[in-house]
């Protein structure tokens, strides 16, 4: 288990995971999963991170490529919701989208069942994509339900950004213009940050504010550094 940063919150219990063998002549890629509840703070992370030389791959991005029509996703999803999701140019209406699902738990699954397999095949092109052009050796995939999925286990390490339940409902507010009561059903929703910390190796609290938040991200950053020097070396 690595180390976190002195003096920093401790991060879970979560277990190394084995790094596949380097194929000939391409760099080993190390593969982190930054994961946390809606509004907490995982893009301003991503952005840290980036600076600091990761690529990082976000999963509502990819989505939202994947659900544009003539992509991958479009028609199953327009099957599976009808035409009332769609805008008068036949484009998916995202907001609409997104209160059936946080509306319908039932729903919500199907909608991960289509696009869930597709954004991991992109990623896992992606990643591919790094390793043949040596243009990155740390790439982070920003997606909220990681660990929810089990899909967390696909990563090397795993960061999770969370904040207190106050800023969190703050910042929906501020940031999503919804209710109270849409921005409260779209946190509870998602799985409680207590949970994901057992399996998360580095934690990222970000209710401080950003000054805070980037010592934290940067201190993160050195570690996942160690770490793919790390796991490069050979057994």
């Amino acid at each position: 288990m690595v180390t976190p940063a002195s003096g920093a919150e401790p991060h879970g219990h979560g277990t190394a995971h084995p790094a596949p063998t380097a194929q000939r002549g391409r760099p080993f890629i190390l593969r982190v999963g930054l994961t946390g509840g809606i509004a907490t703070g995982k893009t301003t992370v991503g952005r840290i991170f980036s600076t600091l030389g990761a690529t990082i791959l976000d999963a509502d991005d990819i989505a939202h490529r994947l659900i544009e029509k003539g992509s991958p996703a479009y028609a199953p999803v327009v099957a599976a919701f009808g035409e009332e999701i769609l805008r008068t140019d036949g484009s998916i209406d995202r907001a609409r989208l997104g209160r059936i699902i946080f509306a319908d738990a039932a729903r919500r699954a199907g909608l991960e069942a289509i696009l869930h397999p597709l954004i991991r095949a992109e990623e896992a092109r992606l990643v591919d994509l790094l390793a043949d052009t040596g243009q990155g050796r740390i790439a982070v995939s920003n997606a909220a339900l990681l660990i929810e999925t089990g899909f967390y286990r696909d990563y090397h390490r795993v960061v999770l950004v969370h904040c207190s339940p106050e800023a969190q409902l703050e910042r929906i507010l501020k940031r999503d213009a919804l209710s109270k009561e849409e921005a409260l059903s779209r946190i509870a929703a998602q799985m409680d940050a207590r949970e994901k910390l057992k399996v998360a190796h580095y934690a990222i609290d970000t209710t401080p504010g950003f000054a805070a938040t980037e010592t934290r991200a940067r201190a993160v950053f050195r570690h996942l550094q160690h770490d793919l020097q790390a796991l490069s070396e050979p057994a």
